[in-house]
């Protein structure tokens, strides 16, 4: 990686760092939806860094361009300056968490620390090359649709299912349903009537 490269890299994971934790201590929600927006856009910059130029657009179009902003439309729905009311018990709860977070941050740095693998050469774009061997939209795609295909068209009907679900569940009844279920629990109640009088 070049000094550039580098320098580009160390920048956006600080800031990436920074807005990450400015998202969770932002006492307004708004506040925190920018830094949300902040910390993805600084993400673009560590995925450029390291030549995966896919994940960096989707990144940017997906993350900062569709969930951030339907963030800020259910924030503005239920009002900008909407605060829950911090209890006692709501701060214990809190200092508990940030407790027990910041002790597995620890141990999760100790291990990765102690820790030292072989690093593995990622090759960059030397200048007149093509970089369609790593990070671009053809070998994304060469990677799920060849080499994984079978578990990517398992998703795609696992999700199929899913909405066929969520529709027919959603739709309610119709008038003939309503009647025959109607028609089903009179049934039912009359055939219960007589063994409860037995």
């Amino acid at each position: 990686m070049s000094f550039a490269g580098e320098l580009l890299f160390t920048l956006s994971a600080v800031v990436a760092i920074a807005f990450a934790v400015g998202t969770i201590m932002a006492k307004k929600p708004l506040r925190a939806a920018l830094c949300l927006l902040a910390h993805i856009i600084a993400l673009v910059g560590v995925f450029l860094s390291l030549q995966a130029h896919m994940l960096a657009a989707i990144q940017l179009l997906v993350y900062a361009g569709a969930v951030v902003v339907l963030f800020v439309f259910v924030i503005m729905l239920i009002g900008p300056d909407a605060e829950t009311s911090g209890s006692e018990k709501g701060k214990a709860t809190r200092g508990i968490a940030a407790a027990l977070m910041g002790a597995i941050t620890l141990a999760i740095t100790f291990v990765v620390l102690d820790h030292n693998p072989p690093m593995g050469l990622v090759r960059g774009c030397e200048p007149g090359t093509d970089c369609a061997s790593f990070g671009s939209v053809e070998a994304l795609g060469k990677t799920i649709y060849i080499g994984g295909m079978v578990p990517f068209e398992l998703v795609s009907i696992t999700l199929l299912v899913a909405i066929i679900g969520a529709l027919a569940m959603a739709r309610g009844r119709t008038p003939a349903e309503a009647q025959a279920a109607l028609g089903n629990t009179a049934s039912t109640e009359a055939d219960a009537a007589p063994a409860a009088g037995e």
